[in-house]
Parts: structure tokens; C-alpha cells; sequence
């Protein structure tokens, strides 16, 4: 498959706009970079974006996360190694996601309810919606992830 264009270049206004919320989600919200690699590499799965899997799974690695806990994430209602406060992440990344079948629940929001405050809620909302942001943009332009050799 070959990239359909450089979007980059194409448009460098859009590309700086979607990473002002990047360098915002990333390093100025205060979010737990755990849960950044949750919201990361769940929604990449979701939307089948292999550019983004690829780029988030390695930055999980190189952040010290378990292989067992970064592989598990496509599977996570069925495994125990996700605590409470990630999995109430996990179901609103998925929720949000899959909001045109899903919604975003009233169950999947109150979870988050007993972790998070009203903020830092907002700030993992922000989260997902960039990453679902750059997912969009990978895939409608094709971006290709490096084959390790």
C-alpha cells in the first residue's frame, strides 16, 4: 500500500493545529503516562490504524510497560492484569471510539467517576478524540509504519 499524499507538507496549518492538542494530552494535561499508552494503542486497535499501533506500541516498551500488559490491551475485558482505574479508561476509550454505534454510556462515564476528577475526565475525553484525530489521518492518507528487520 502507498501513501496517498503527504499530508504534511500538504497542509502544515492542519498538521500544527493537531499537534498543539498532541504536545497539550501529552505533556501539559498532567495525565498519567500509563494511561496516555491505553487510550493510545486501545483506540489504534479499534480504528485498525498500523501506522499508530506500531508508533505507540514501541513507546510503550520504551516507557518500561510489561509486553504482557501492552499485547493484552486488544483483549482487555478478559484479562486480569488491568486494574480498576484502567479498564474504567479502557471502556471510555472504547465508548468514545465507537461513538456512532455506541455512544458514549452513562455506565462507561461513571466508572471513570470513582479515579478522575471532572478535569482530568475532560483531559482523558481530549485524549482519545486526538488520538481518534491522528488515527483518521494516517489512515485516509495511508501512513506506513517502518518494517523492523
Amino acid at each position: 500500500m502507498e501513501p496517498r499524499m503527504d499530508y504534511m507538507k500538504a497542509s502544515p496549518d492542519a498538521l500544527k493545529a493537531v499537534l498543539a492538542l498532541e504536545q497539550f494530552v501529552s505533556h501539559e494535561a498532567g495525565l498519567d503516562p500509563k494511561l496516555l499508552h491505553l487510550v493510545k494503542i486501545r483506540a489504534s486497535q479499534i480504528n485498525g490504524c498500523a501506522f499508530c499501533i506500531d508508533m505507540h506500541v514501541k513507546e510503550a516498551r520504551s516507557h518500561g510497560l510489561r509486553e504482557q500488559w501492552i499485547a493484552l490491551i486488544a483483549a482487555w475485558r478478559e484479562s486480569p492484569v488491568f486494574d480498576a482505574r484502567e479498564r474504567a479508561v479502557l471502556a471510555w476509550t472504547d465508548s468514545l471510539t465507537n461513538v456512532a454505534q455506541a455512544g458514549a454510556s452513562d455506565a462507561d462515564f461513571e466508572a471513570l467517576r470513582p479515579h478522575f476528577s471532572d478535569d482530568e475526565i475532560a483531559k482523558l475525553t481530549v485524549a482519545i478524540g486526538t488520538i481518534n484525530i491522528w488515527n483518521r489521518v494516517a489512515i485516509a492518507f495511508r501512513a506506513q509504519h517502518p518494517v523492523d528487520g
